[in-house]
């Protein structure tokens, strides 16, 4: 029986969530896709737990896992691991768009959707079969040495998504069932945010996962957990009249343990989709409101407004359900002051928790393109692509104060006032948070040093 592993690179920072870790669906998928074909699989997440390096030096063949910031990791592994003669192949955001660098430190490239692509090019290391050129979605270097590609796969049907198997967490190494538990009931966005890279993942069409697909891995999942859920679609609410279906459908089942979600400000448009959301567990949504200026608003291409953020904050919470606000600073219509009438905004509305992320041109988008053209963009260290470092040259500021004045909002935000509110309410959850944001905020602010513009 060959032996894959499959590694998660690890983030190179804290942040606010870094207290909660993640393991993006993708790897646990992938892992449980294999184990079904007859592989021994293990997965490794090293932002939950170092990994079994015993283990992985005894596989057959590696898969690594990677955004843009946690690239320069995954080609650290992926060249020790070539060293010992493995084979290594690589997928996730950052090698989809940038396949000829991830093919130094790989031998192949699995790009945009892998359930497919990667089976398949299991089946072909196996027994030869299909021939490598006809594997869509793959790269890969041939006899001469020469970079290939071959033609992108068609993003699965909603069929197809139904046919894939529940993510088996149990393997995952060290994971414990009190730890998020991420679920996907769909894919794609029809937006298209300048910054953002998912639409040129997973398309501008969404995709969903039946009801009845959905209740099954939930029900998996309570089976062996009764921690959160983290519902990881980038628009959970997308199409209302379907998620109001599968939530009718989980408070049926009892299946309302708490959970978590990203939404969009219009899920405020439909106070009955709320209280459905309330009544099936919903605990916290996240959502992107990105800023609170108008102009920045529209550069980004958000396709919402001021008057638009505020009512969704009321009306979330007016349905008891509390909000992760996501602001994204640095903008060519972002001054310093800006970013202090946005904490005061996010302190003023009653959002419970926040995160400050620096703009940041990954590849794949728009906005790197239009940064790397115009050269704007400071430097290529792809572990500083993480939304917590400067990485271009901002228009109404040095890069310099942008970092700084944005981690110093943070601290704001996460102040003695905050921790001490939640305290007096013996809100030990929120109260946690605040002191680890402000740790975190203070811990970078002492490192700050190090990295200049």
């Amino acid at each position: 029986m060959k032996r894959i592993s499959f590694i998660e690179a690890g983030a190179p920072g804290l942040h606010i969530f870094s207290k909660f870790p993640v393991a993006r669906v993708g790897t646990v998928l992938l892992s449980t896709i294999l184990k079904e074909e007859g592989y021994e699989v293990k997965a490794f997440i090293e932002d939950v737990s170092t990994p079994d390096w015993k283990f992985i030096e005894s596989s057959d063949f590696v898969c690594i896992s990677t955004l843009t910031s946690t690239a320069i990791r995954a080609y650290s592994i992926g060249q020790r691991l070539k060293a010992k003669g493995i084979a290594i192949i690589m997928g996730g955001d950052h090698p989809t768009f940038m396949p000829e660098e991830a093919l130094q430190y790989s031998d192949f490239v699995v790009r945009g959707e892998g359930d497919f692509t990667l089976s398949e090019l299991m089946s072909y290391l196996d027994s030869g079969t299909p021939a490598i050129e006809t594997i869509q979605g793959l790269s890969y270097k041939d006899k001469t040495g020469k970079f290939s590609h071959n033609p992108d796969r068609l993003l699965l049907k909603e069929e197809e998504l139904d046919s894939l198997p529940i993510p088996d967490f149990s393997l995952v190494h060290n994971w414990k069932p009190s730890l998020l538990y991420s679920v996907s009931t769909s894919r794609g966005c029809p937006f298209a945010c300048r910054f953002c890279s998912v639409i040129h993942i997973f398309g501008r069409q969404y995709r969903f996962k039946s009801t009845g697909a959905v209740l099954q891995e939930l029900k998996h999942i309570s089976s062996v957990s009764n921690g959160t859920r983290f519902f990881v679609d980038d628009n959970f609410t997308a199409n209302r009249q379907r998620t109001k279906e599968l939530l009718r459908a989980m408070i049926a089942e009892k299946l309302t343990s708490d959970w978590t979600a990203q939404v969009r400000t219009d899920v405020a448009a439909d106070t009955e989709l709320l209280r459905l959301m309330a009544a099936a567990g919903c605990h916290t949504v996240h959502i992107g409101f990105e800023s609170i200026n108008l102009r920045t608003l529209e550069q980004y291409n958000k396709k919402q407004t001021l008057k638009d953020i505020v009512r969704s904050i009321r009306s979330v919470k007016d349905h008891g359900i509390h909000i992760h606000g996501m602001f994204v600073i640095g903008a060519d219509t972002d001054d310093v002051d800006m970013i202090k009438r946005t904490v005061a905004f996010a302190i003023h509305n009653g959002i419970d928790t926040i995160q400050l992320m620096v703009l940041t041109p990954l590849p794949g988008t728009p906005l790197f393109k239009e940064m790397k053209e115009s050269g704007r963009l400071l430097h290529t260290d792809w572990s500083k692509y993480d939304a917590h470092h400067v990485v271009f040259s901002p228009s109404l500021m040095s890069a310099q104060t942008l970092q700084t004045e944005t981690l110093k909002g943070m601290g704001r935000f996460y102040s003695w006032k905050y921790i001490l509110k939640h305290l007096s309410k013996l809100d030990l959850h929120y109260a946690g948070i605040g002191i680890f944001g402000k740790t975190t905020v203070n811990k970078t602010l002492r490192q700050i040093t190090a990295y200049r513009d």
